[in-house]
């Protein structure tokens, strides 16, 4: 498979998904579609489907342009009120897009429809999952219409059980000012500070991995005495409430 990020609006991520073997594509959150149907036109792959992964404007809101000017989208979701949503997937319902399998994972926290979409390429065993507004590099998303207790579920029964070597392509480009506020609060963290460097020069910093989340992502490590520590609370969800509030009031 081949994914290709397109930064939109201020800081934004869609991605165009192409499976290599059928040339069929689909499009994540296409929130500029005329940004996306000219990197498609260059590809030589077929649009067919777009992913979206909550209603929220900054990632649903070019659906209705771009059905306008592509008719017969399938356009998969799990809100109503997803623009043009012509097929409500269902929790780990697997559908493909060419020969590529793609499940479906209901992760209602940001929004009560949100999904995050795993992807598998049978052909190279490569892995994907596009998470939307659900976990960030370095982060996660707010609790718009869920809570701490949702969100734990979420990140620990359902995103950090696929496999480590899973790419993570997110919603927002905010890894710098994550990290920075991770570093404020596990400033010892060698994984956190040798990406904290890393990143310094890059405009771009999807994906990232599973595993490499888990070593510096701090609402990942919720369950670690370190982090139990700082925010001098023992329970896991407590603690990823706290440190969700302290995110909030981060500058």
């Amino acid at each position: 498979m081949k994914i290709i990020p397109i930064p939109a609006l201020e800081d934004n991520y869609s991605y165009i998904l192409i499976d290599e073997k059928t040339k069929e594509a689909a499009v994540i959150d296409p929130v500029e579609p005329i940004k996306i149907l000219n990197v498609i036109s260059q590809t030589g792959a077929k649009l067919s489907s777009v992913f979206a992964t909550h209603h929220h404007w900054d990632h649903s809101g070019g659906n209705i342009e771009l059905v306008a000017k592509k008719p017969g989208l399938a356009v998969y979701g799990a809100d109503a009120r997803i623009p043009e949503i012509n097929y409500v997937c269902k929790d780990r319902e697997e559908f493909k897009l060419g020969s590529l399998d793609i499940t479906p994972l209901h992760t209602p926290c940001h929004t009560k429809g949100h999904v995050c979409y795993y992807v598998v390429d049978p052909n190279t065993g490569e892995r994907a999952v596009f998470t939307g507004d659900t976990l960030f590099i370095g982060g996660i998303g707010k609790f718009f219409e869920g809570d701490a207790r949702d969100m734990y579920r979420i990140l620990f029964h359902v995103i950090t059980k696929l496999p480590d070597d899973t790419w993570v392509y997110c919603g927002h480009e905010y890894t710098k000012n994550n990290l920075k506020f991770a570093l404020s609060i596990d400033p010892h963290n060698e994984n956190l500070q040798a990406k904290w460097g890393w990143c310094q020069d890059k405009t771009i910093t999807v994906p990232s991995t599973i595993g490499q989340e888990k070593l510096y992502n701090p609402f990942l490590r919720v369950n670690e005495q370190s982090l139990q520590h700082v925010v001098g609370k023992s329970d896991p969800v407590e603690v990823l409430h706290t440190l969700r509030e302290m995110k909030n009031a981060y500058i």
